[in-house]
């Protein structure tokens, strides 16, 4: 049996998250339902992160094992002429039998952007969340420097949360103007609670709104009360940028 790594990009808008649901489009179900129409065979995904409803990914990763001896680049090919508009593969490799998307990633770089103008960005709107008051990024910045390295970030995940162990180590988490009215969030950690992306977003954009003070993140995290941290920002405007590996 081969072990084969894709790289997925896709726009997240139209599906029910990456993770298959009955009776609901998902992101794994497509890609999984194309792979077995080329290979003859089940198809199981194994994906490195399991992206909400209406969240996007530039470079999820998974992993599947096959007895099928197609070329990795002719997969590719295959399947970028079978996916629906919205789903493509941009790279196939071959990788040792130990490899799961999942289990093997070290870290994930998420950005969360914002169109922080007057007008709505009908080209952007799939892609964003549109604020038109300004945002305070100094103040967002003060405060998202409370929330860098390893913390138990119960204050900042869906009150669904499944994870038994909610401490996470959070490397980088930046507020900067992309582009003029474009403000990206990008965080990155080990591993993401459920919705803690969006959450902390939230809560830095209350604190740039001038709702809660700067300090308000470190008193939520030693708080790690849900109810007392900000919204949850909306989906669309977050995008999994990267998964990291050892190798």
């Amino acid at each position: 049996m081969r072990n084969l790594r894709l790289v997925l990009e896709y726009d997240g808008t139209d599906f029910a998250g990456w993770q298959r649901q009955p009776a609901a489009r998902t992101v794994q179900e497509v890609v999984e339902r194309a792979i077995g129409a080329m290979t003859h065979e089940p198809a199981l995904l194994r994906g490195a992160g399991r992206t909400d409803a209406g969240v996007h990914a530039r470079a999820q990763v998974a992993s599947f094992r096959t007895a099928s001896a197609i070329p990795c680049e002719g997969l590719r090919r295959g399947l970028n002429g079978t996916l629906p508009a919205d789903v493509a593969v941009i790279a196939v490799d071959e990788v040792p039998a130990d490899f799961d998307a999942r289990r093997s990633a070290r870290g994930k770089h998420y950005a969360y952007r914002i169109w922080n103008a007057p007008s709505r960005s009908p080209l952007r709107e799939r892609f964003v969340w549109h604020l038109y008051r300004p945002l305070d990024l100094a103040a967002m910045t003060s405060a998202a420097a409370a929330l860098l390295g390893e913390h138990d970030f119960s204050a900042f995940r869906a009150a669904g949360c499944d994870r038994k162990n909610p401490v996470r180590v959070l490397r980088r988490l930046d507020c900067v103007v992309e582009e003029p009215g474009l403000v990206a969030v990008h965080l990155e950690a080990t591993a993401f609670l459920r919705s803690m992306a969006r959450v902390i977003v939230g809560t830095l954009v209350e604190i740039g709104l001038g709702a809660r003070p700067p300090g308000d993140a470190a008193r939520l995290l030693a708080l790690g009360d849900r109810t007392e941290a900000g919204r949850t920002a909306p989906a669309r405007g977050l995008m999994l940028e990267q998964v990291s590996y050892e190798v």
